[in-house]
């Protein structure tokens, strides 16, 4: 449903939308009205999406990240019922955490206290074996993984994007250094708005595969093609602008220095030694190339363990994963100044760093964010990190963080206070 109507007629609770009460693909075959297809565009409509977000191998090709064939790190438990948690709303509601859970379609939530998981739910359509959607928590994948080749000499933040990928030489990215593209200060003609169809992430979409390619349709129809043909607008450097297009040409980079494919390089550096539970897949375009924008899906658990490490600076499982600079970099967050003309109203005082989003707040909280409510929220100083997977109707995360982000802090507060 757009933003710009939510308030007028209040989509379906969660409850009412629970993909398996309703019944989403289920027969031999599934009912007609109970069909969901990627082809007419169904799996992207509420409530189908709630199904949908842990299936998306059911509807688009996805390429597999391996975990390895070692054993699955442990994640000691210490279960403690959270779900009286209370809160209050960004618009002045009494919240329980429980009622938070409910009133924003999560799917599933981990709550790690150091290191132990404390509060594990799963809702709707998702499994604890199952893999769902990260959307654009994707992206801070992509960033850890450049900042571990950074680290290792083999990219130069300062250096023109076009010294990795020469073929960006004649659009938007031709003058553009990789530091501007990791932290998302480019300036781009693209626009990414979900509610309005003319926006240009539904090229993207359809360029990278999630979207079907209409019939009288001539634009691009794998990523690299799109990323070639963007078109600068306004000066790079000068202001942050939320646009994926940036962290594809941030995973171009990547697969060149590397002469890996994404998700060769995201299992060899991180799922493996993480000691991952599960494989995770990305989705990929027509040609198989990895969404590193937002084509990610994991299990809940091993979206937790991947928190755990980033709070750990970039130490879980016995190892170093990611050296703990990089961590200690993105914690530190980028130009408070520069992120402020983006506008968001519910992260007053954030900036952004290298494809995460760093609060500034009193604990030093930072997160990787995605659409319809994904999110790996990192709290230091409470020693908390939550992983969450959701199916909100609204894409944007303005219509998640006034009821999840004052829940998040209550329970850090809880956390510090009973040590």
């Amino acid at each position: 449903m757009p933003a710009a109507t939510a308030s007028h007629q209040a989509p379906a609770t969660a409850t009412e939308t629970d993909p398996e009460t309703l019944g989403w693909m289920k027969g031999f075959p599934p009912a007609p009205d109970r069909t969901i297809s990627f082809q007419n565009g169904s799996f992207r409509s509420f409530p189908e999406l709630r199904w949908a977000w842990s299936n998306v191998r059911q509807l688009v090709p996805t390429v597999n990240v391996w975990r390895g064939a070692g054993p699955a790190s442990v994640l000691p438990r210490a279960d403690h019922d959270i779900g009286a948690v209370a809160s209050t709303t960004m618009d002045g509601r009494p919240m329980t955490f429980a009622n938070m859970l409910e009133e924003t379609y999560t799917d599933g939530i981990a709550v790690l206290h150091r290191g132990r998981l404390i509060y594990e739910r799963y809702f709707g359509a998702l499994k604890p074996h199952k893999p769902h959607i990260a959307m654009s928590v994707t992206k801070s994948f992509t960033g850890v993984l450049a900042g571990i080749l950074v680290t290792e000499g083999r990219i130069d933040p300062q250096a023109p994007v076009t010294d990795y990928v020469p073929e960006l030489k004649a659009g938007a990215f031709g003058d553009a250094r990789v530091h501007e593209v990791m932290d998302m200060t480019t300036g781009l003609e693209y626009t990414e708005v979900y509610t309005d169809k003319n926006s240009h992430v539904w090229g993207l979409r359809r360029a990278n595969g999630m979207a079907p390619i209409p019939p009288d349709y001539d634009g691009p129809t794998h990523i690299f093609d799109f990323l070639v043909a963007q078109k600068k607008q306004g000066e790079h450097g000068k202001a942050f602008a939320y646009k994926t297009v940036n962290t594809d040409v941030l995973a171009w980079i990547i697969r060149r220095v590397s002469g890996m494919t994404l998700s060769d390089l995201l299992s060899e550096r991180i799922w493996q030694p993480m000691g991952a539970e599960e494989d995770a897949h990305y989705h990929v375009d027509r040609i198989g190339t990895e969404s590193g924008g937002g084509g990610l899906s994991t299990t809940l658990r091993d979206l937790a363990r991947f928190g755990e490490t980033m709070r750990n600076h970039g130490r879980f499982n016995g190892r170093q994963i990611v050296p703990p600079q990089v961590v200690e970099d993105i914690a530190r967050g980028g130009d408070p100044e520069k992120f402020k003309p983006a506008g968001y109203t519910t992260l007053p005082g954030a900036s952004y760093r290298n494809q995460w989003w760093v609060t500034h707040n009193a604990h030093g909280a930072y997160m990787a964010r995605g659409v319809y409510g994904q999110g790996i929220y990192v709290d230091p100083k409470a020693e908390m990190v939550i992983a969450r997977y959701a199916s909100h109707p609204v894409a944007g995360n303005a219509a998640n963080d006034p009821v999840t982000l004052p829940a998040y802090m209550a329970l850090a507060k809880q956390l510090v206070a009973g040590g």
